[in-house]
């Protein structure tokens, strides 16, 4: 093979200004690391549909007014947390969540104003009627006597638990525990949990979403779970 020959087969630098493709390999994203919204893997449309609603639904303008009705309702006599709208809402506007857990703690501290207006007011046909209904009817004479030792811990503690917080607000306004004590400690717990709920939607609220994307039914089993647990704890533990 001559020069000649032997320069042509020797691959030529680009010209002035060429494009030249690469011959490597695109770097791949893994799934976690996109914005757009992901597939629900192995997940039947039902909570594909379920998921979208969801989100749908805590980003409407009406949704603040539904979360603080919730977490009024849930304090006095609704059994379903107002957390199943908090986090969505969270979630689908991370930088909004201080304000959600702020109307949150507000409905909820109202909401317990009821429940204790209940307790001492209605106690013989609203009140009784719901505390049978978590089965605390035949336990009200212990829980008498732990309120005159520890009201001020049963209220912290219950309400940063899953278990009914309407058992406390009743069961105080039934017992007359002092009303400005109660109202001040129920917005320190109840202020703690869905702050702290606020603080990991707004800092982890990305990777939270993306990770609730792809495994919904698992959240939705295990917020069924705790809301089950809740109600077993509420009979058993006081």
């Amino acid at each position: 093979m001559n020069d000649q020959s032997q320069a042509a087969a020797l691959p030529q630098p680009p010209l002035r200004g060429e494009v030249v493709p690469s011959l490597e390999r695109p770097e791949e994203v893994s799934p976690l690391g996109q914005d757009e919204i992901l597939p629900l893997p192995g997940e039947g449309k039902l909570l594909k549909r379920l998921y979208h609603w969801t989100m749908a639904l805590a980003e409407k303008p009406n949704a603040p007014w539904a979360l603080g009705l919730i977490a009024f309702a849930e304090s006095a006599f609704f059994p379903v947390p107002p957390d199943v709208i908090l986090i969505p809402m969270s979630l689908a506007r991370p930088k909004r969540a201080w304000l959600y857990a702020l109307i949150c703690t507000v409905g909820s501290v109202a909401g317990a104003v009821l429940g204790y207006a209940i307790g001492a007011l209605l106690y013989d046909t609203v009140g009784k009627w719901l505390i049978a209904l978590y089965g605390y009817g035949p336990r009200m004479e212990a829980i008498k006597v732990m309120y005159a030792q520890w009201g001020w811990a049963v209220i912290l503690f219950k309400g940063l638990t899953p278990i009914p917080f309407k058992i406390v607000t009743i069961t105080s306004g039934l017992l007359g525990y002092n009303l400005p004590l109660f109202v001040l400690l129920c917005a320190i717990t109840r202020g703690t949990r869905f702050l702290i709920e606020a603080l990991l939607m707004h800092r982890f609220g990305n990777l939270f979403k993306r990770l609730l994307e792809r495994y919904f039914g698992t959240f939705v089993i295990v917020l069924a779970a705790l809301v089950v647990i809740g109600f077993y704890l509420a009979v058993r533990i006081i």
